[in-house]
């Protein structure tokens, strides 16, 4: 296992779950919201201490789509691509994100992980759209102009804490 993941943290989810393979689900997303994604690692790690295949940990948590395979940032925002947002054009809102944080359609997560902008079907905020959510707090009625805004006090917020 590589320095990216915690025995003893594992450890501790596993024991909260009660070494239970039924809980599989509940202990992935426990491992999620440490590491804000699901490292490799953890799959012959669980598959070992749960007496569970690692192809079945691993179909699981690429079956769900909210679990990830890959590092997010610490402000995870999804722009809601429904078809009310999509109509009062949240294309123009993800671009302007994208192009502030450097990130792509083949990019989603900024190199020192604290951004990630991701597209999501719909957000069940339809009333408010376009909208988007940052880790999973909804805002909506969004414009480019207001996604470069959030993105400056994201930022700045960032950098507060890390002081």
């Amino acid at each position: 296992m590589s320095a990216s993941c915690d025995f003893k943290k594992l450890d501790e989810i596993l024991e909260k779950h009660q070494y239970s393979s039924g809980s599989i689900i509940g202990i992935l997303q426990d491992t999620q919201e440490v590491y804000r994604y699901l490292p490799k690692e953890i799959f012959d790690y669980y598959s070992e201490k749960l007496g569970m295949s690692r192809a079945r940990i691993f179909s699981i948590a690429t079956f769900y789509e909210n679990f990830s395979l890959e590092p997010k940032g610490k402000y995870v925002i999804k722009v809601c691509n429904g078809t009310a947002c999509h109509v009062r054009k949240s294309i123009p809102i993800l671009d302007q994100l994208r192009k502030d944080l450097g990130l792509s359609n083949h990019k989603a997560t900024t190199d020192d992980l604290v951004f990630t902008v991701e597209t999501v079907s719909c957000l069940g905020a339809c009333g408010l759209a376009p909208a988007l959510t940052v880790n999973d707090e909804v805002i909506g009625m969004m414009t480019p102009e207001k996604a470069k805004e959030l993105v400056k006090k994201l930022k700045e917020e960032n950098a507060h804490a890390e002081k």
